[in-house]
Formats: structure tokens, C-alpha cells, sequence
């Protein structure tokens, strides 16, 4: 059971109830008709990456499906939450590449968008021995792991939202799922 396609999701849910925000953002996400299996971080040698109106074709209501989701709700008002997927896939073909989920209170979007790439590429270049400091910062870790040829793309999705002014349920969901 190993996936050989993958497409990237991401929605956002209001509502008085905590469990109904979240299967409006899943449906915003359009896969809330589908029984979601949360798994960990590894995407498969050879798993290509598809748009989600494709990958959405392949699927069937009710069908269960794999994927990586990070997910954030609050029910402040006007607090900031987000939810990021990364993803770095390696050069070498027969190698594998990781995910990586990120959720935050008070961080944008795009940062936890960028967290969350940075994560699954450091990650990934751990996994390959490139040498790096940590501490640098993304931008330049970036390019050193690409300049190092071993790493082909590094990629993210984010989805931010503040939290309903009438302290309303808000959640934020981005993934990635898996066809097999």
C-alpha cells in the first residue's frame, strides 16, 4: 500500500460548534466527504505531486484516505491561528522526502507556511548529511540545499484565519493527501 500520487488541501470553518467548524473547513477543503486517516511525515520515493482537482477525480465519497494535516481552531476573538504543510522531496528518484505539519497562534500564514517547508527540509537534509548551520537563517539554508544537488524541491500550504469576532468556533486545516 504505498501512494503513488499526493495533492495538497486547505479550508477554513466557522461555526458555533467546535466539530462543525472543523467539517466546514474540510469541506472548504473539499475532502470532508471522505474517512480521513492521519498518518506521519514520509512521502514515498516516486509519489507525484498532483493538483487537487485531479486527485479529487480519483476519489470516491466515503473512501478512506491517508494524509498529513495540521489543524489549528480557536474560539477568541480575533486571534490569529494557522496551519501549514511542507514538503521536501529529493533529487535522487528512489530516495524519499518528508512532511511536516505546523500550527500557530499569532504567526501568518505565509510564516508558518515557511516554518513548515524549513522543517521538512531540514529534515530531509539530516536524512542526506548536508552539512548546515542551524541557526542560519531559511533563505540561505535554502539555497544551500539546493546548491548541495541532493534536495529538488522544497514546497508548502498555509491557511490562516482570525478567530470570529462573535466568538464563533474558527479552524484552519491544510494537508496533504495521499492517493494509493
Amino acid at each position: 500500500m504505498i501512494p503513488t500520487k499526493a495533492f495538497f488541501v486547505k479550508g477554513i470553518g466557522v461555526h458555533k460548534d467546535q466539530l462543525t467548524s472543523f467539517e466546514t473547513a474540510l469541506r472548504k477543503a473539499e475532502i470532508e466527504k471522505y474517512n480521513i486517516v492521519s498518518i506521519s511525515s514520509i512521502l514515498p520515493p516516486g509519489c507525484e505531486i498532483i493538483s487537487k482537482q485531479e486527485g479529487l477525480k480519483l476519489l470516491k465519497p466515503g473512501q478512506i484516505i491517508h494524509s498529513v494535516m495540521a489543524k489549528n481552531q480557536t474560539n477568541e476573538p480575533n486571534r490569529l491561528v494557522s496551519a501549514a504543510i511542507g514538503l521536501a522531496v529529493p533529487n535522487d528518484k528512489e530516495g524519499y522526502g518528508y512532511i511536516s505539519e505546523h500550527i500557530a497562534f499569532g504567526e501568518t500564514g505565509k510564516n508558518s507556511g515557511e516554518y513548515a517547508e524549513d522543517l521538512a527540509a531540514t529534515m530531509l537534509a539530516t536524512r542526506l548529511g548536508i552539512e548546515f548551520d542551524p541557526e542560519t537563517a531559511w533563505d540561505e539554508r535554502k539555497q544551500i540545499y539546493r546548491a548541495s544537488g541532493r534536495i529538488f524541491k522544497t514546497t508548502q500550504i498555509h491557511q490562516s484565519a482570525e478567530g470570529n469576532r462573535d466568538n464563533l468556533w474558527t479552524t484552519v486545516v491544510a494537508a496533504i493527501v495521499f492517493i494509493i
